[in-house]
């Protein structure tokens, strides 16, 4: 019986100093007191201390504005309240930086975001003056009903190595994977208002914000889909989800020539600088997937010269008669150089433009109030989601822009009216190939991955 309590004691003292050890990696990032420690960068909203809290008050007429931490921070887990008045957007810099040779030193990098406007994309991750949206909250739709309007919020921002996660009121929003570590000070952000006098004296508060440098973590994945942005890579997270590769940057494996060959060869499509590209005027056949796909994610990025013509089709199957050439027929996702290809012109109402389901529906590319860009001659991201229940979902570069069901009466309606329409059964596969089309332009492909649902 001694022995039995010596051990339960002695256990429940490593228990102890294990969970006061973990206490102690933990510092105040604010003394709830002074601003010794942080400075104010951007523009003059108002920033002042009471009760323990930091209060930003906006003012008309001046950029964003930013309290910034003095210190540079790279890998730790940051938690804080906040409490922001609606018709105020706001947010929490975190690895960012200000510096002279860069836009005049105006702040730039990541940005928790604080969002009251009925988007709801408040813990997204917005990068500040640079990239834009990195991890928009539609990405992870039930998390945007996680803020509370006008109520204090609870929040948590973890950051080890290349790796970014936040949370919000205790659930995961975002997990994002950057192409590498970054360092960068912490700061509160009062977003800039223009001219809207009414909205002048809008506040954003925060309270009790700790840090942990000594053993920061991330917490365990929660499920969320992973924006991972490093070239051609798979993370552990992505691999428990089921993620795999078709194209890695170094082989395509999953791919293979349409035209009836297993394999493809350089002069087809050239395997170089971690991508896969179809040289202009080659004809070389189109690529399919050696498996066929029923529900499933797709991720990929391309990259379009000027004036340049492609797609990646899926539920493609075999339309030819017997004794004829392969015919190859699918879904499309369009990609395309809008703005110079004239292919862009033709069709109804914009529905052969990037990002398209051809010939059937348009991108909506102008979403919340902002243009989703196309960059000709950049890496954009391109992904499928082919859902159980029909749902069907085209985004380019973080954005949602079509959303349609597979068989639904009004599928029917615009394939009755397409170029298709004489094809029995169009697009309506239980399952089919994947395909890169070659329509003889430069086009690029790379970090091809997918997962079956």
């Amino acid at each position: 019986m001694d022995k039995l309590i010596r051990l339960i004691l002695s256990t429940s003292l490593v228990a102890f100093c294990c969970i006061a050890s973990y206490a102690d990696d933990w510092k105040p990032l604010f003394d709830g007191k002074s601003f010794d420690g942080w400075k104010q960068l951007g523009g003059v909203a108002k920033y002042t201390i009471k009760n323990g809290e930091i209060i930003g008050t906006s003012v008309a007429d001046t950029p964003n504005s930013f309290m910034t931490t003095k210190k540079d921070y790279t890998d730790f887990v940051l938690e804080f309240e906040v409490w922001v008045q609606d018709g105020l957007n706001s947010g929490v810099q975190f690895r960012s930086m200000s510096k002279p040779e860069y836009n005049n030193g105006r702040v730039h990098g990541y940005q928790f975001e604080l969002d009251t406007a009925e988007r709801a994309w408040t813990a997204g991750i917005y990068d500040e003056a640079n990239r834009g949206w990195l991890y928009p909250v539609d990405y992870n739709e039930p998390a945007r009903s996680l803020f509370k309007h006008e109520q204090w919020n609870t929040a948590r921002i973890e950051c080890v190595g290349n790796e970014v996660q936040t949370f919000l009121n205790g659930k995961q929003v975002s997990h994002l994977i950057d192409a590498k570590p970054i360092t960068g000070f912490i700061g509160l952000q009062v977003h800039g208002i223009g001219d809207k006098h009414d909205h002048a004296g809008f506040q954003v508060r925060w309270r009790n914000l700790r840090i942990n440098t000594k053993s920061p973590k991330l917490s365990p994945p929660q499920g969320v889909y992973v924006r991972n942005i490093a070239p051609n890579t798979l993370s552990d997270s992505e691999k428990k989800q089921g993620w795999s590769f078709l194209f890695n940057g170094r082989r395509a494996r999953g791919l293979k020539g349409a035209l009836g060959d297993n394999a493809f060869s350089k002069s087809d499509w050239e395997i170089k600088d971690g991508a896969l590209t179809i040289h202009a005027g080659s004809e070389a056949g189109d690529l399919i997937s050696k498996k066929t796909y029923g529900a499933f994610e797709l991720d990929f990025e391309f990259r379009l010269t000027e004036g340049a013509n492609s797609g990646v089709k899926y539920f493609v199957s075999d339309h030819a008669e017997p004794g004829k050439e392969a015919k190859y027929l699918g879904l499309e996702y369009q990609v395309l150089d809008d703005k110079v290809h004239p292919d862009a012109k033709e069709g109804v109402v914009g529905n052969r433009t990037t990002a398209s389901l051809y010939d059937l529906i348009p991108s909506y590319r102008n979403v919340h109030t902002r243009n989703v860009p196309l960059h000709i001659g950049q890496w954009n991201h391109g992904r499928i989601v082919a859902r159980p229940n029909g749902i069907i979902q085209h985004w380019l570069n973080g954005f949602k822009v079509v959303e349609y069901e597979r068989g639904s009466n009004i599928f029917n309606a615009l394939v009755a009216r397409s170029k298709y329409a004489e094809i029995e059964g169009f697009g309506l596969a239980e399952k089919g190939h994947l395909l890169l089309q070659n329509h003889h332009d430069e086009v690029s492909y790379r970090s091809i991955k997918i997962r079956e649902l």
